[in-house]
């Protein structure tokens, strides 16, 4: 019997009417419609995993999650995972204006387009996913109030450290403490760098060129070598830990860009790695919070100095958990859609809630800021410096009055004999002292008539 006969003696009996639109319509809850912005890397993997892993997530989570529609720009490039063109479509209005998906997942990048498609998206009724960090950094403040406004929901697990679940760790898992400090390695592509300064004695621009042809940089590599791509993953750490957006103007960022052979060389002679590190931290006393990401100098024997390549290591330091380390793939296709499936899954046990509060009612908790920002002037460390100086005798001595003179004790020399016969490389590990008034001091010094060259100064880091 054909399903128009069964229908028509199903409407004849009111009972089994009723039965019938009540099956259909939890089969319709039971699929989870989604709209995907974007199929670079990491859109192409979501597309490829939840197809892999349908009936796994289907057991786990109880509905089936499809993609519906996919909105790219160029339906022609080529690419890696073959783009189903029956759900191609390139006009992201066709994803908002679409009543039956559910949740949209933004993965265009970049901010003002990106922007534009989650605030609509949150209000036409729909949750979001994205792994944005610089649109969460800059503009998270404006979407999670839009997010409040129309009780849905953004998950952004995937915009930090790729396949670490750091997010709803320091969100749920870590609640019921006051975080103290988030340190991290949260850039593969700079850690890979580093690493192979470190190992294969590459300068540079030798091991950034290595890691393009890898594809572990992109085509334009800066903002990850700047120091940006990890900036925008410590404030929305920073905002997630202490309650509140931090601006983009107030955080402290150095890149690696400057880093030579021989700062790895003497680090090591020292004792130290050189790693690029996020450094979150609330200094309790003054009531302060230290956002920064520079190149530090970290012991050999810390556990972070032993992240190597591509892996990204964040510690968390709760005031009842006391210390926790996340270790794992921080970016790629496979870890960072593994993420973005984790915030899927997440959605679709919340997405027919009518009201949800707390995390699930926006993604973000304001809880109330800790303190204010502390000014970079204000922060405290422990310095490497280099200068290249004339070898002439006296140039050490004026080099230790100017930093006697601002206060600054020095812990460490070395002047290594083998070097050009007028130029002289000098490598002095200094106290702790306020960035300001190294910073003074260093300008004193670089504008001596024997110095050669820039000077180059390093944190070394606190790490516990």
């Amino acid at each position: 019997m054909c399903v128009r006969q069964n229908m028509r003696l199903i409407r004849k009996n009111p009972f089994a009417y009723r039965a019938a639109k009540l099956f259909f319509c939890e089969m319709s809850k039971s699929t989870l419609h989604i709209g995907l912005a974007g199929f670079g890397n990491v859109g192409a993997g979501v597309f490829k995993n939840i197809e892999k892993n349908r009936d796994l997530l289907r057991e786990r989570t109880g509905r089936e999650l499809v993609i519906t529609k996919i909105a790219v720009r160029d339906p022609s490039k080529a690419r890696d995972v073959e783009l189903p063109a029956d759900l191609v479509t390139t006009n992201l209005d066709d994803l908002i204006n679409d009543d039956s998906i559910d949740l949209i997942v933004e993965l265009i990048g970049g901010t003002d387009r990106a922007f534009e498609l989650v605030k609509a998206a949150l209000e036409n009724g729909k949750t979001v996913v994205t792994g944005n960090k610089a649109l969460l950094a800059e503009r998270g403040q404006e979407l999670f109030a839009i997010a409040a406004a129309n009780h849905r929901p953004i998950f952004y697990e995937a915009a930090v450290a790729g396949g670490i679940p750091i997010i709803k760790t320091v969100q749920e898992s870590l609640i019921g403490n006051h975080i103290q400090s988030v340190v991290g390695i949260i850039n593969g592509t700079c850690n890979y760098i580093l690493t192979r300064m470190t190992e294969a004695g590459l300068d540079y621009p030798e091991a950034l060129k290595e890691a393009m042809a890898l594809g572990y940089a992109e085509a334009d590599p800066t903002l990850d070598v700047n120091g940006w791509d990890a900036a925008h993953k410590a404030i929305i750490l920073a905002s997630l830990s202490y309650g509140a957006w931090v601006p983009c103007d107030e955080i402290h960022v150095e890149g690696i860009e400057k880093i030579k052979a021989e700062d790895i060389d003497f680090a090591e002679k020292l004792g130290y790695t050189i790693k690029l590190l996020g450094v979150i931290q609330l200094h309790e006393k003054s009531g302060s919070i230290e956002v920064r990401v520079q190149p530090s100098l970290i012991p050999k024997g810390h556990i972070l100095s032993s992240v190597k390549g591509v892996f990204n290591a964040i510690m968390v330091r709760g005031d009842i958990v006391g210390e926790t380390l996340f270790y794992g793939s921080g970016a790629g296709q496979d870890p960072t859609s593994s993420s973005v499936i984790a915030d899927i899954a997440d959605a679709a046990s919340r997405i027919d809630s009518e009201t949800v509060k707390g995390i699930g009612e926006t993604g973000f908790v304001s809880h109330g800021i800790y303190g204010k920002p502390l000014p970079l002037a204000e922060s405290i460390s422990k310095y490497y410096l280099r200068v290249e100086a004339e070898d002439r005798p006296g140039v050490l001595a004026r080099i230790a009055t100017v930093l006697g003179e601002h206060n600054i004790g020095i812990l460490s020399v070395i002047q290594p004999e083998d070097h050009d016969e007028e130029i002289a490389p000098i490598v002095l590990t200094l106290h702790y002292a306020p960035f300001g008034i190294v910073q003074d001091a260093i300008s004193k010094i670089s504008a001596m008539d024997c110095i050669r060259d820039e000077p180059a100064l390093l944190r070394v880091e606190d790490v516990r």
